[in-house]
């Protein structure tokens, strides 16, 4: 059975109810293969053969429509013959212009326009082709889809059939067709294109990540839309992706993300990117943490300072998660902030990077000796050393006081302040080059103090050469 013995009933029950100029054409009764050939086999509506035979009896008996011998309804009075119905047909319809294929998003309203000339008193039908499902005939709906509406121009000459459907669904696209139900009837189609912007589906989709340094990874992104969306991978800070040791790239596509060997390196977000040209592309943010125990830097280890002086001494380390850093005096407790120490730390790029430093105020001879910098997480610790050496500046052998006059000098000359250093001048000035003592240009030293001075000057180059092999020590460690 074709669905046009449903478009028959229908448009008996309209003649039924007062129209007298109707007259349909349908399909012929029981010709499957005119069905088949005309697209429409298998639709969903069927009529039985009897029901339009007696509903045309029924209104033969009230002079209303009756059913011709060769399938043609008549709405009006008596019983007609096959030539008189044909004798009444003066130009069957046409369609002037082709429907138009129309490509839309989801969720926006359209219309599909089937334009017809000579219509008469023929009746137009829309179809879903590829759900075989009968739309509308004329200006009944016969779907049950709410969606669904259909209008026409009464003022055009050609009268413009409408198909409205609206908030358009994935499900509605596909073939639309329209059909006239001349005695072979006469279609056309229309497509319908219907586009969906990507979605990423966050349960078929990885989230975020914690692994274990040189293990391997694999994330996965998921996403749905019309055309099918192209998923590509790329690194949140622009830094390339390696994939494997010898497989480095600025970005992967494809559904799934695979690491072997995953370093701290690779430690950062990744973005699921989801595009099918249909606005707005999405994108999905999955972090990945890579966990492995600290590990520590330490520029210097052996570390000078003059007395009296601050010194600064500092670690580096890396760690995740983030590590406990503190710093201690070889085994003892833990140095916090206080009058002698300032303890600094700072999170560096990445961030599992952190910068330790312990700065040692008004060095002493009490303060040399072994630091430890610290560093402890779940997943182990470690700890550095460094050494401290304190210097002294260096002092002149002779007895006697440094006085803030640079002209005066006691003790080892006796204790009248006003004498010469030779006692033969006794009003005479220090030299331009007199310093702490020590006489100017054109003025010679007694034996003991000439021996004073050597005495001074030996032990002031001995502090200078054992300063200078501490200074090469540190460069060479």
């Amino acid at each position: 059975m074709g669905p046009w013995y449903l478009i028959g009933a229908l448009l008996l029950l309209s003649a039924r109810a007062g129209d007298s100029t109707n007259k349909i054409i349908p399909q012929q009764i029981g010709s499957s293969h005119t069905n088949a050939a005309n697209g429409i086999s298998g639709m969903h509506h069927h009529i039985p053969k009897n029901s339009i035979a007696t509903n045309a009896v029924n209104n033969n008996n009230n002079k209303g429509t009756v059913l011709s011998g060769n399938g043609v309804i008549v709405a009006g009075g008596g019983s007609i013959s096959p030539s008189s119905s044909l004798n009444t047909i003066t130009e069957e319809p046409e369609f002037t212009e082709y429907i138009e294929n129309v490509t839309v998003p989801a969720g926006r309203n359209i219309k599909l326009a089937c334009s017809v000339k000579n219509l008469g008193s023929y009746k137009v039908a829309w179809m879903h082709f590829e759900q075989s499902a009968i739309l509308t005939v004329h200006n009944h709906v016969i779907t049950r889809n709410p969606r669904i509406s259909v209008t026409h121009d009464k003022h055009d000459r050609h009268r413009s059939w409408y198909l409205h459907i609206n908030n358009v669904q994935e499900e509605d696209k596909g073939r639309y067709m329209c059909q006239i139900n001349t005695v072979t009837a006469k279609t056309q189609f229309g497509y319908l294109n219907v586009v969906v912007p990507p979605n990423i589906d966050d349960s078929l989709s990885s989230s975020d990540v914690i692994v274990r340094e040189n293990s391997n990874i694999s994330l996965r992104c998921k996403a749905t839309g019309s055309p099918k969306p192209v998923i590509k991978w790329k690194r949140d800070d622009n830094s390339r992706i390696t994939i494997s040791k010898n497989h480095i790239v600025s970005e992967w596509e494809g559904d799934t993300l695979e690491l072997t060997r995953i370093s701290r390196l690779d430690m950062g977000a990744y973005l699921c990117i989801a595009s099918n040209g249909v606005p707005p592309t999405v994108s999905k943010r999955i972090k990945v943490s890579v966990d492995f125990p600290p590990m520590l830097l330490i520029p210097h280890q052996l570390v000078g300072a003059p007395e009296g002086f601050n010194v600064t001494i500092e670690c580096f380390t890396e760690a995740h998660p983030t590590s406990l850093n503190y710093w201690t005096r070889g085994e003892g407790p833990i140095i916090h902030d206080s009058t002698k120490y300032k303890v600094e730390s700072s999170i560096g790029v990445p961030t599992y990077k952190t910068h330790m430093k312990l700065t040692i105020l008004n060095v002493s001879s009490g303060d040399d000796g072994i630091y430890k910098c610290v560093a402890k997480n779940p997943r182990g610790e470690t700890d550095g050393i460094i050494r401290l050496y304190v210097s002294y500046p260096p002092t002149t052998a002779p007895t006697g006081n440094f006085l803030t006059d640079p002209t005066r000098w006691d003790g080892a000359y006796g204790s009248d302040s006003s004498r010469s250093h030779h006692g033969s001048d006794k009003n005479k000035t220090a030299g331009p080059n007199d310093i702490y003592g020590v006489p100017g240009q054109g003025e010679e030293l007694s034996s003991a103090a000439a021996a004073d001075v050597a005495t001074a000057a030996n032990a002031i180059g001995k502090r200078l050469q054992s300063l200078a092999l501490l200074l090469i020590l540190f460069k060479y460690i």
